[in-house]
């Protein structure tokens, strides 16, 4: 299995223990992970925006960086989804294809193709909220949503569900937006603080310790809200603690 790691721009420049926590987790699983040197960011921010002209040479060099691998795994739920689905900017030859085919969410990849259940180094003695982003959920399937009746099931609780120690808070509504939505927290910003606000509260008053994710601009937006108010929560992305962080 040739797999390549996918570390988005944002957490290469803010948060780059997450992409070295993803890294270390998927050779703890015996994989040999192969790290793009010219890789940068896959086009998104411009897609979302609607210059799709202007993300061509982003998704062009993502293209051509991730060629001839197996996988391509990403902790970033928004930004594969991107690749999957929008990244159509650029030519779809055989070879663009590919690549957007075998672009995976670390969480899945770990859940649906690696099929992983036990995490024997792990341990987290802490209780935890978990934030499903709403790409996650809504494009990636990789949680139930409460406005579909039809069976509950969470790929990352059952990731979550193989570290020691560890304990699940339940919030009121643990699929609501978190309000960050990439440019929508500078559009719109007061209504972005303010569902940021309702949902770290949420997951206080459920006795989280930490709010634990997939998505790390989610956790960003969250912990910004979080401490401009002196909420005091602890934030932390999924493949830190399956990777053994204790705190």
């Amino acid at each position: 299995m040739k797999v390549a790691l996918f570390v988005p721009c944002f957490i290469d420049a803010f948060y780059p223990e997450v992409g070295i926590a993803s890294l270390e987790l998927l050779e703890r699983l015996g994989l040999d992970v192969h790290y793009p040197a010219t890789q940068t960011c896959c086009g998104q921010p411009m897609a979302n925006n609607g210059s799709e002209a202007d993300a061509a040479g982003c998704e062009q060099l993502f293209a051509d960086s991730f060629a001839g691998y197996d996988y391509i795994v990403g902790p970033s739920a928004s930004c594969v989804h991107h690749v999957r689905s929008h990244m159509t900017a650029i030519e779809q030859t055989d070879s663009v294809t590919q690549v957007r085919a075998r672009t995976y969410e670390l969480v899945e990849f770990l859940h649906d193709v690696l099929k992983v259940s036990e995490f024997p180094w792990a341990e987290f003695p802490h209780k935890v909220g978990l934030h499903n982003s709403c790409s996650a959920l809504r494009h990636l399937k990789e949680a139930s949503i409460s406005e579909v009746d039809a069976p509950a099931f969470s790929k990352p609780m059952a990731l979550l569900s193989g570290v020691k120690g560890i304990e699940f808070a339940k919030p009121t509504r643990p699929d609501e937006c978190c309000g960050f939505g990439g440019t929508f927290s500078v559009g719109e910003e007061a209504v972005s603080v303010r569902m940021g606000q309702d949902k770290v509260r949420d997951h206080l008053s459920a006795g989280a310790e930490y709010i634990v994710s997939g998505d790390m601009s989610c956790l960003m937006h969250q912990k910004g809200c979080s401490a401009r108010i002196g909420m005091g929560m602890r934030f932390i992305h999924i493949a830190q603690i399956l990777n053994g962080a204790r705190e």
